[in-house]
């Protein structure tokens, strides 16, 4: 069996029931992860008590057999069990290979890949296995988390509008397993539940919102992505006066360095940046500007050397920490020099 995020709800409760085996990859970890949660959840329900095993994909390169061996495995007492692998590519292959090649059916696994797609050489060996699911979750559109975080707020009892869905959505960067925090934040804070429902306001957002410090760094990072030489000084003077950390700083750089990368792939030959960002619904409004401008500047080869850059600065500072100013001064200067070029 093969599902998205678009059709994973409606076949959850059937792959709960028929599959031994689930393989959720892409580019969106937080929704493949709620997938696993949500399965987890379910696998649960019918089992009853269930031990849950962790695993990492680097374990079983280094041990394949352990696996099968976890998924064969019965305790003393009789624990039903449900394996948990957290695996980054195809780190798990050849302990997938083993699973598969055992006679036993054995506990549920589920699996969480990073780095991985559908066209991985996992995803491809369970593709055609009668009890195998593989959940493939794309990029998230704004859009569609904000409609998540709204059906997640409304099974805790809170009601919330259009604008602070999306509101949720982009201050948790699309991350659904950070906006599922912050809406039970909101639910306590509004002693909200499903039998007592209540609205939010922008009140109680202000109020537990958290914050990303990525908010006050986005002036500086914009200015520098955006070939604003002349800003970077006093950016530069805010961020001493707020204290905002160096290596922080670079991270954020970094952040919307991956956004770009991921944007400048999805563009392709396209010549309309402008057209391009506008339709885009996995933009931010907001940002969209800035990364409309930054885009325009930062593509190809360019934007490959922008991103060993940061990861130049980003070791220098952490090696010299005492010299960190002054290192992030230059640097930044030059990234801004070369947007402006």
């Amino acid at each position: 069996m093969k599902v998205t995020q678009k059709t994973f709800a409606a076949n959850a409760a059937r792959a709960a029931r028929e599959c031994r085996l689930f393989y959720f990859c892409g580019p969106d970890e937080s929704g493949a992860s709620d997938a696993a949660a949500r399965i987890s959840a379910l696998i649960a329900a019918a089992l009853g008590d269930a031990e849950k095993v962790e695993l990492s994909g680097a374990e079983l390169k280094r041990d394949p057999v352990r696996l099968a061996d976890e998924a064969r495995s019965v305790s003393l007492f009789g624990d039903r069990r449900i394996i948990h692998v957290r695996a980054t590519g195809d780190d798990c292959f050849d302990a997938v290979e083993a699973l598969l090649e055992s006679p036993v059916d054995g506990w549920p696994v589920l699996i969480v890949a990073t780095s991985a797609t559908d066209k991985s050489r996992t995803a491809k060996l369970l593709e055609g296995h009668a009890h195998a699911l593989v959940g493939m979750f794309h990029a998230p559109e704004l859009a569609s988390v904000a409609g998540t975080v709204r059906s997640m707020a409304d099974a805790l009892g809170v009601r919330l509008n259009d604008d602070q869905a999306q509101r949720i959505a982009s201050a948790t960067k699309l991350d659904t397993r950070t906006a599922r925090s912050e809406l039970e934040k909101l639910a306590l804070y509004l002693d909200a539940s499903p039998h007592s429902p209540r609205s939010a306001d922008a009140a109680a957002l202000d109020a537990i919102c958290a914050v990303s410090e990525d908010d006050g760094m986005m002036p500086l990072v914009n200015a520098v992505l955006g070939g604003q030489v002349r800003c970077i000084p006093a950016e530069l003077s805010r961020m001493r006066e707020q204290d905002i950390n160096p290596v922080g700083l670079v991270l954020a750089l970094e952040r919307r360095a991956t956004q770009l990368v991921q944007l400048a792939a999805r563009l392709g030959s396209r010549t309309d940046v402008g057209a391009f960002v506008q339709s885009d619904n996995s933009i931010f409004f907001r940002d969209k500007p800035d990364l409309e401008r930054q885009l325009k500047r930062w593509r190809g080869a360019k934007l490959a050397r922008l991103c060993e850059r940061l990861v130049m600065l980003h070791r220098t500072l952490i090696s010299d920490s005492r010299n960190g100013e002054l290192a992030l001064a230059q640097g930044l200067a030059e990234i801004a020099r070369a947007a402006a070029r």
